[in-house]
């Protein structure tokens, strides 16, 4: 069969209407995909379907780094999830790497068989198809069912109803706030300085010279007959003060981001499975996936 009679079970459902939500409609997308030792590797995304017959082929695991396309035969279907029990993470590391822009032909097909042989051949008794509800008319919603029963169109398998199990987890954000603001101003301090100046002034100096030949006054000068006066100006420094400003600092304001770790605490909660049996029941599950069973008798 070539690429081109393959086409992506997304497209075929909308394509075509299929409602994969309907009651008893298995449709893989989602589903969580576990290889060897149920170690989880990845995401079923999409799958690969023959167009006129509804055979799904290929699951599209979408493997984190990778996308990958695994035959349905290697896979076995669950409540849990599609478990490839033979593939290993190695395998995958092998495979092609899946794009539908450039199809999945012959030799891509082979060397992803080669790798996969590797863990066991691919039985074709374990294909699932995507089928009709009925022979005669098409389909208006796809189940699933084994080739094996592809002709009987009534052996539908159908997914049962699921228990879904919730638990809350703390979701942290943060939002940013003003928790506070600084603001800068400046104000005058006085203070009182001293400087001592050295200033000058004048004294008087009075000269006094005695004659030792004495000579007579001028003519006509009588004792006390005139009053004569001298003066002289004495001058002085005298301190002036004035003020000048002068720049001794320059301030800016800026930020910057600093980190803290903060502890948060809250209480969350979650569901946990609770088991009721009545009379004599024999319950076969996988342990680890029961909490707090109950029993009535």
């Amino acid at each position: 069969m070539s690429e081109n009679d393959f086409v992506r079970l997304s497209d075929l459902t909308r394509d075509q209407s299929y409602g994969t939500s309907d009651e008893g409609v298995y449709d893989p997308t989602g589903d969580t995909a576990y290889g060897s030792n149920g170690e989880r590797i990845g995401t079923v995304r999409d799958a690969l379907v023959e167009y006129d017959t509804g055979l799904i082929r290929y699951f599209l695991i979408d493997a984190n780094s990778k996308q990958v396309l695994v035959p349905v035969g290697n896979a076995r279907i669950d409540d849990q999830g599609v478990y490839f029990d033979q593939l290993t993470n190695e395998q995958m590391s092998q495979m092609r790497t899946y794009s539908f822009e450039e199809g999945y032909g012959p030799e891509a097909q082979a060397a992803d068989e080669r790798v996969l042989r590797g863990a066991g051949t691919i039985e074709a008794t374990g294909e699932r198809v995507l089928h009709a509800a009925q022979s005669n008319v098409q389909a208006t919603s796809p189940v699933v069912q084994n080739e094996a029963q592809s002709s009987h169109h009534e052996q539908t398998l159908r997914t049962p109803d699921k228990l879904r199990l919730l638990e809350e987890r703390l979701v942290v954000n943060k939002d940013r706030f003003v928790a506070g603001s600084v603001e800068i101003s400046k104000h005058v301090e006085t203070r009182q300085e001293q400087v001592n100046v050295a200033l000058q002034r004048e004294e008087v100096v009075i000269e006094r010279q005695p004659v030792t030949e004495a000579r007579p006054a001028t003519e006509g000068t009588v004792l006390g007959g005139a009053s004569e006066t001298i003066q002289v100006d004495l001058e002085a420094e005298r301190a002036k003060v004035a003020k000048e400003a002068y720049v001794t600092e320059e301030i800016g304001l800026g930020k910057r981001t600093v980190t803290d770790t903060q502890t948060v605490q809250e209480t969350i909660g979650r569901e946990v499975l609770d088991v009721t049996k009545t009379g004599e029941v024999r319950l076969e599950e996988d342990q680890t996936s029961v909490t707090d069973p109950k029993t009535t008798h």
